[in-house]
């Protein structure tokens, strides 16, 4: 699929986690709680307008499976599928620190307890982050790999609302920075694009903004329609309309363009891996196909990660011309 090209045009999370550990590294994604905030409705708030029954784990089976067992079968699953030898445990679903600290040190002992786990990586929101677990994260970090990925999904209060979070644009902005002085951990942020009234401005000013954070890395999603959520509601009585690919891949043209190439990106957009549960956009069940689309695209509108940034350091210069090489066939 990448035949003749010097890699991707955006600084990826496998160079990323290649340059911390010197070697490839692939998630195991796991799940140990089964709910959060919203689906409690402490203090008033909702479900997600966007979230399904599963919380956005990634297998429905786990919820029946030990932590051991889970490990044990998939690390043997995408060992095989990918050729590959060192794991991060992915704590994905629901919101990881919405739990007792004795639990969760429980779970990363048992996680680290296997030779072939490099670390761990948690799911969580910007409104769960209490200072034991703070604490307990930085314990961690000292002896282990330790990532955080904050779902923020916006920095727009008005989306925020569209999709109940139940928490602020700053909110988010405040949890990032408390992480950051308060621990070591490799922290990232989830993305959502394709809110109604998304503007191109509101795209570039969420890329400036992420320069801005003391963050590594980020993973972007395409706001789509499950079954059992509230956007199902909306989206039979014609009141949502997910985004088209065109406009959402020249979204995430927009965003790349402003990205500071010292950000690592998880991936380009969202993918239902249960499509019997997607209601749209169906483009969304193909995730190769979406990738390479969107890669395509890039190559042919020659855009690459901080081509648009006015950058002046010299790791600024280094990062955006090993950027701009990737746009260019080998000859």
């Amino acid at each position: 699929m990448e035949k003749g090209w010097r890699g991707l045009p955006y600084h990826t999370i496998a160079e990323h986690y290649k340059r911390i550990f010197g070697e490839k590294v692939y998630k195991l994604p796991v799940t140990v709680v089964d709910d959060c905030p919203n689906r409690m409705g402490l203090k008033g708030m909702k479900t997600c307008s966007f979230c399904d029954v599963w919380g956005s784990a990634a297998r429905s089976e786990s919820f029946e499976m030990t932590l051991p067992a889970q490990i044990e079968k998939y690390k043997i699953e995408i060992g095989e599928k990918y050729n590959s030898k060192k794991f991060l445990i992915y704590f994905q679903a629901y919101t990881n620190t919405f739990t007792k600290v004795p639990v969760l040190r429980a779970n990363f002992d048992t996680a680290l307890s296997y030779p072939f786990v490099k670390g761990f990586v948690l799911g969580t929101r910007p409104d769960c982050l209490s200072k034991s677990v703070l604490d307990l994260w930085q314990e961690y970090n000292q002896k282990s790999f330790v990532a955080v990925e904050l779902g923020v999904q916006s920095f727009s209060d008005r989306d925020l609302e569209f999709m109940r979070r139940g928490h602020t644009a700053k909110d988010s902005i405040d949890a990032i920075h408390k992480i950051a002085n308060s621990t070591t951990v490799d922290l990232g942020i989830h993305l959502i694009f394709g809110s109604p009234d998304e503007t191109d401005e509101e795209i570039i000013e969420t890329a400036k903004k992420c320069n801005d954070l003391p963050i590594t890395n980020i993973k972007l999603h395409n706001m789509h329609v499950l079954k059992n959520t509230e956007l199902e509601k909306w989206h039979a009585a014609g009141l949502y309309q997910p985004i088209e690919r065109d406009l959402y891949t020249k979204r995430v043209e927009l965003f790349l363009s402003y990205l500071h190439p010292r950000i690592a990106v998880h991936r380009l957009a969202a993918f239902a891996s249960r499509w019997e549960e997607l209601i749209a956009p169906k483009w969304t069940s193909d995730k190769m196909g979406t990738h390479q689309f969107i890669v395509d695209h890039l190559r042919h509108t020659k855009t690459y990660q901080g081509c648009k940034l006015d950058l002046i350091t010299t790791e600024d210069l280094f990062l955006i011309n090993q950027m701009k090489l990737r746009i260019e066939p080998i000859i």
